[in-house]
């Protein structure tokens, strides 16, 4: 089968044949019909993350935004069977360990991040093998796209899991939302299906645009204006009951957490870059005067993916109006470049393998 296989950190991912993946007994064969490409992808490309122990090594197949059909599945899975169309979540969990059973396998003690790591080869292929399939493949509703779906695998069901689980958002709150990537445009569009005033902060007006059309209420030019956190203090008349750095440099983590209002949450979904590795200084002074929450939000329960789900029934939530555009494997290596200057707007999706 096809693949986009990493040679060297930074340079072009190698189109090649490599061997066909068969299931392994607990495991599942998908044929892609989609697969995001992510900011994290770049990290991988790029070489990030060795502080976390997730940095991919030559040899490994990246992609972790997943949809397909289902095409062989091992002697012990149950809960899926061959023609099933799935999504599959980055972060892969065994299905057993407490954090699993107790519904949070984002967080799995075995957990290993799709496309990553030799265990995981990713989904820039033909096909995917998906480890625990029981718990990792997500059987998607009747009518809707593996395109439409892709952004489930990391992106959308990232920002789901951060403002719908682990942030206090209610009807009519603030949420500012600092960098409008995938992941950022992403929190625009849910926050404002949770009922939110959603304020998009980012450098570029056609990002920012963008957030307009998916239901931001005002905008911040972070390079016209002086004061990042003064701005959106000012259109709250005090500050974001929840602000969100979906990007990960110091800059938008500090300016996220000084545009909180008193007693509000901070959300940090974005990873760092090779700039901070994981460490970024906080005005903790502030934090503490002002009793403000750091919050830390990695993924989503595959088992929680049905809420979405529900919504996107009723009309309330459209993944695919934030779906950019769709690409062939071949361009993959155009569109990871692009995201070094930031130059994709929304998500693009690789269609054809």
């Amino acid at each position: 089968m096809r693949a986009a296989v990493l040679k060297e950190h930074g340079e072009p991912l190698s189109i090649e044949d490599v061997p066909t993946p068969d299931p392994e007994p607990h495991g599942a064969v998908v044929e892609l019909e989609a697969c995001g490409i992510c900011r994290s992808d770049w990290h991988g490309w790029m070489g990030d993350w060795e502080w976390l122990d997730i940095k991919p090594q030559e040899g490994q197949i990246l992609g972790h935004e997943p949809a397909g059909r289902v095409v062989a599945v091992g002697e012990d899975v149950t809960s899926i069977s061959e023609g099933d169309h799935v999504a599959v979540p980055f972060n892969i969990g065994d299905g057993s360990c407490k954090q699993c059973r107790t519904g949070h396998g984002n967080n799995c003690e075995n957990g290993m991040p799709l496309g990553f790591l030799e265990e995981v080869p990713g989904a820039f292929a033909e096909q995917l093998h998906v480890p625990f399939a029981d718990h990792n493949a997500v059987e998607l509703p009747s009518g809707v796209s593996s395109v439409d779906m892709a952004g489930l695998g990391c992106r959308f069901m990232t920002s789901f899991h951060a403002l719908a689980h682990r942030a206090d958002v209610e009807a009519g709150d603030w949420v500012a939302v600092h960098g409008c990537g995938g992941v950022g445009l992403s929190a625009v569009h849910i926050a404002d299906a949770l009922g939110a005033n959603v304020i998009a902060v980012d450098l570029q007006e056609e990002k920012l645009e963008k957030a307009s059309d998916l239901g931001a209420t005002e905008t911040v030019n972070a390079d016209e204006a002086k004061d990042v956190p003064g701005a959106v203090e000012a259109i709250t008349d005090g500050g974001a009951h929840v602000s969100v750095d979906a990007l990960g440099i110091a800059t938008t983590c500090q300016n996220s957490v000084l545009s909180v209002d008193k007693r509000g949450q901070h959300v940090q979904i974005g990873l760092s870059t090779q700039d901070e590795q994981g460490m970024i200084p906080l005005p903790t002074d502030a934090m503490v005067m002002n009793e403000v929450e750091f919050i830390g939000s990695l993924g989503m329960p595959p088992s929680r993916y049905d809420e979405i789900f529900r919504m996107v029934a009723t009309g309330k939530l459209d993944p695919k109006a934030v779906v950019s555009e769709t690409v062939a494997l071949d361009d993959v290596n155009e569109k990871l470049s692009a995201m070094t200057d930031f130059g994709t707007v929304g998500i693009p999706v690789i269609d054809d393998f």
